[in-house]
């Protein structure tokens, strides 16, 4: 079956777009560096976990609609849904979607769409285009080039791929059109039109704006703890304002995208960012606030008892119920804490990985029941059902005990 759509990188949304596009009826040939990924997702597997997506790749892969590989080949339309990682001094690297593109351009032809879906800096898709015209000057014109942010909630990929409006903006009016035709066959979310810097800023911007109403109860969380306040209780009740919503304080900020996005906007933007980078310095702080409450708790157990305490570090990945552990403040706390535990006992838990290159992982009933410190870092509904012992310090930075 000759593919119709090729979407490069296969990661935690390249393969749900992907399995979404082909059980739409839409032959797609995804493409990906690793061999292993493309062999799983041949015998109709999943590397990564995502509820529904195992049956949706089953199936596109099952009907024929779905194959993978590691290089692309002639389509219609051109999906980039890469990493776009740091350089030094979070500097935004598009080296990814610039090798995406090079392994694209010979293969484009008149009337193709090139899409990219990566998180870029503002002006990424230009210059893109002018790499492809550099080197395939004969398209000028004839090719049409758009930016469309994902937007969507690891957990929920499946559901909101479909449901969720997007902001699509082309390079021009007609591959703004073009775009929009493109989406609406599997999108039943409303399609929003405009051009692609604007699309491009979109996408910094919403995750910049959380990443900021985070800091802020991330913020609160360091001065109740300093007045003796219960913080959970504090938004509660500050929330019963009709025009008040605060968010819920954790241990930092983590993910592909709110913990990254902001710097795509102060990176470019510096003197006129200021409460943006102030917004991640505040989330950037929390994990190393965290991990020294850790360390005051196990020094106080110590000239207390005697002894070293056991501790639990429970949970991961950089939100609840996923495996996606990117950029995850959990982990910076649970490598200091391992980092000042000497010889103590150490638990390490996240019940949506069944192993880990750094930590041994432990069962999170097992953990619980040895720990005489538990540290609740992610708020998994396996921890919501835990009870805890009288004599247990429980250090919980997730809203875990707050019911």
């Amino acid at each position: 079956m000759q593919a119709k759509v090729v979407t490069v990188g296969l990661g935690y949304i390249g393969l749900p777009t992907s399995a979404l596009i082909a059980n739409s009826g839409i032959p797609v040939h995804g493409v990906d560096v690793s061999q292993h990924v493309v062999d799983t997702i041949n015998a109709g597997k999943i590397h990564i976990v995502e509820p529904e997506l195992d049956k949706a790749v089953a199936e596109a892969v099952s009907k024929g609609f779905l194959k993978a590989g590691t290089k692309a080949v002639e389509a219609d339309t051109y999906l980039v849904v890469v990493p776009t990682p740091f350089k030094g001094d979070h500097q935004p690297d598009i080296s990814y979607v610039q090798a995406a593109t090079e392994g694209i351009i010979p293969l484009l032809k008149e009337g193709d769409l090139y899409i990219i879906e990566s998180t870029s800096p503002v002006g990424t898709t230009e210059k893109m285009m002018d790499l492809i015209f550099a080197k395939r000057p004969e398209l000028e014109g004839k090719i049409y080039l758009a930016y469309c942010p994902e937007r969507v909630l690891p957990g929920n990929v499946m559901h909101e791929l479909v449901h969720n409006d997007r902001v699509i903006g082309g390079v021009n009016e007609a591959s703004t059109e073009k775009a929009l035709a493109f989406y609406g066959q599997f999108v039943k979310g409303e399609l929003h039109p405009t051009n692609a810097r604007t699309a491009e800023m979109c996408k910094l911007t919403e995750n910049a704006s959380r990443d900021s109403q985070i800091a802020f109860a991330n913020e609160l969380s360091l001065i109740c703890d300093k007045a003796g306040i219960n913080v959970w209780e504090l938004i509660r009740l500050a929330n019963k304002h009709p025009r008040v919503n605060i968010l819920q304080p954790g241990c930092g900020v983590g993910g592909h995208c709110i913990a990254v996005d902001p710097y795509f906007i102060t990176a470019d933007f510096p003197m006129e960012s200021r409460m943006i980078a102030q917004a991640r310095a505040t989330n950037n702080y929390k994990p190393f606030w965290c991990a020294e409450k850790v360390k005051t708790a196990r020094l106080e157990f110590e000239l207390a008892k005697g002894r070293q305490p056991s501790i639990a570090i429970m949970g991961l990945a950089f939100k609840p119920n996923i495996d996606d552990l990117r950029e995850s403040p959990a982990i910076h706390i649970a490598e200091r804490v391992l980092q000042d535990s000497g010889d103590a006992d150490m638990y390490i838990v996240e019940p949506n990985v069944h192993e880990h290159k750094v930590f041994k992982l432990t069962d999170y009933k097992d953990a619980v029941e040895k720990a005489d410190i538990v540290v609740l870092l992610v708020a998994h509904n396996e921890f919501k059902q835990l009870t805890f012992r009288e004599e247990q310090v429980v250090l919980d930075f997730c809203g875990v005990t707050n019911k």
